[in-house]
């Protein structure tokens, strides 16, 4: 009887909202699957593209799951684990952002029928670890090293992954034309860890065929003074000096005082300002530099200086833009012109002006240390630039990804239909319900194929069976099979060079065990009461203290009493 007139305890502020248990397992599960559904149509050759219109009223088009992501803004705490993976695959790998989603929604949607029937979340994550280990480990014992090849192969090897990459997004039509500018690109920066080290410039008009590769840096040409015209535009083999300090006329600062006594000292203080900007062109003339760069401005008046003894100059260049013509010339920035020395000196084998489109663009090309390189990004409308320079951006990291660890394994659904196979036999040798976990898992890795197939129009059902018919072949020559875009049927991904870096998938798996695991493993929800009324009074709150304060402010600094 006492236990029943114990008052109930109140532990959390009234209004909070808690929800628990199984219900609120399925309902995180449902909500997972609602963002994959947004992003499932994009993935593999064949998918469609998402035109995503932000509260600003920017417009933008894409195919990359990342980028989906990210612009859809996700309130649901649980999604929100899907927008995180998608973005550290894309950090991490820069591909496969889509599949990392897909392949978290699927496994959590098998996972479901098994939390309604009553099954512990913990054995679920338990099984799916394991389940994820093992795949893994299935994914190296079957990728093909690239190791030890010429350098023309590995070109042709490289060009195959960006190929795979490029082939879902928007420039995919031309997949070979830009895939070979990408590992020219890639391999021109070397072991440069520096993606910035890849500049990509858009200049929208012409087609994506007018776009090139500049083995070194371009950048567009930077605002000048009159005098201008004046300049060569081409050089050979010439030296560049590379500044952070402004060559103009700089007026005293306002603050300043001078008192004269007589006026014909007046004539003097000009001077020497004119005297000061002087003294450095002259150094800078006197280096030997015919390419003048400075990340601050060149005024009218050095501009002519430079024109009249036939020196290139530009001011205000971009800092990035600076930072690659240093690394590319082997120059170094100076912050003053004493001492310049031969050493600080970059040089390349030609700098020229060039027209493309209706912009000018100052190009160096032959650089020495030839640590970088630039895009020259062509098209027609902005939008459509502004999404090739992204599936430019996932085919570059994929082909440095491909280079360091210079391991790839078959594409086009093949990999995952073999993990698929090999984790459902591996079940079959489980006794208990882990069994049943397992195979649900490899049941889970189907999606991708299924979803290759859907996307393409054709009928998945009957591809996966033909698949599974093909990996389920004794001897293992079905392996590398996968689903074949172009005529709905099923071909070897190796032979038809179907091919993505290792790392990819491996990255790709592990990300979405993670995530599914971290929201099997979420059983309480517990959301703070944001009601209407404590907003009203927070805010009434603050105005009636602010008046209060200013009042008492106001008389503290000797105010009258009224």
């Amino acid at each position: 009887m006492a236990a029943m007139l114990q008052p109930q305890i109140i532990l959390l502020k009234e209004g909070t909202d808690t929800s628990q248990g199984k219900a609120q397992l399925v309902s995180n599960i449902n909500a997972c699957t609602a963002v994959a559904d947004v992003v499932r149509t994009t993935l593999g050759p064949r998918g469609m593209d998402k035109l995503i219109h932000d509260d600003k009223g920017n417009v933008t088009i894409s195919n990359d799951g990342a980028t989906i992501m990210k612009l859809l803004d996700i309130v649901h705490p649980a999604a929100k684990i899907l927008v995180d993976i998608a973005k550290s695959q894309d950090s991490e790998v820069g591909d496969g952002t889509t599949t990392v989603v897909l392949l978290a929604a699927e496994f959590l949607k098998e996972a479901k029928p098994f939390i309604e029937d009553g099954v512990h979340s913990q054995n679920l994550i338990r099984s799916y670890r394991t389940a994820s280990y093992l795949a893994i480990e299935k994914v190296k014992e079957l990728a093909i090293s690239i190791e030890g090849k010429s350098l023309e192969e590995k070109k042709s090897l490289l060009a195959k992954c960006a190929a795979t990459t490029l082939s879902s997004k928007l420039i995919g039509g031309e997949k070979d034309f830009f895939a070979s500018m990408v590992v020219d690109s890639v391999i021109a920066i070397g072991n440069e860890d520096r993606l910035n080290m890849i500049g990509i410039k858009k200049v929208p008009g012409g087609t994506m065929r007018d776009s090139f590769l500049v083995n070194g840096v371009a950048f567009k040409k930077t605002f000048s003074y009159a005098g201008f015209e004046q300049q060569p535009k081409k050089f050979s083999n010439p030296k560049i000096l590379l500044l952070n300090i402004e060559l103009e006329l700089k007026s005293e600062k306002e603050n300043a005082e001078i008192r004269l006594s007589d006026p014909s000292q007046y004539q003097s203080i000009v001077d020497a300002e004119w005297n000061i900007i002087y003294e450095k062109l002259d150094k800078c003339v006197e280096s030997g530099a015919k390419v003048v760069l400075s990340r601050l401005a060149i005024g009218d008046l050095g501009t002519q200086y430079f024109a009249d003894r036939d020196i290139f100059c530009a001011g205000r260049v971009a800092e990035e833009d600076l930072q690659r013509v240093a690394a590319a010339t082997g120059g170094t920035i100076q912050t003053s012109v004493n001492n310049v020395i031969d050493e600080v000196l970059g040089t390349c084998e030609v700098f020229e002006e060039k027209q493309v489109g209706n912009e000018r663009y100052n190009i160096f090309s032959g650089c020495p240390s030839g640590r970088t390189a630039t895009i020259v990004l062509r098209g027609g409308a902005d939008q459509f630039i502004e999404e090739a320079e992204r599936s430019l951006h996932d085919a570059i990291m994929i082909v440095r990804r491909a280079l360091k660890n210079s391991t790839v394994v078959a594409g086009g659904g093949a990999i995952d239909m073999e993990i698929s196979r090999y984790l459902r036999q591996h079940a079959r040798t489980i006794a208990g319900k882990s069994q049943l976990f397992i195979n649900s898992y490899a049941k889970a890795l189907e999606v991708i194929p299924r979803q290759l197939c859907d996307n393409a129009g054709f009928d998945a059902t009957d591809v996966l069976n033909k698949l599974r018919q093909k990996h389920a072949h004794p001897s293992g020559e079905g392996a590398p099979y996968g689903v074949d875009i172009n005529t709905g049927g099923v071909a070897d991904s190796f032979a038809n060079f179907v091919w993505e870096p290792a790392v990819v998938k491996i990255n790709a798996i592990n990300a979405a065990t993670e995530a599914a695991c971290l929201i099997l493993s979420v059983d309480e929800t517990v959301k703070n009461p944001k009601s209407e009324s404590a907003q009203g009074e927070a805010a009434a709150s603050a105005m009636g203290g602010r008046r209060g304060g200013a009042a008492f402010r106001g008389r503290g600094r000797g105010m009258r009493r009224r």
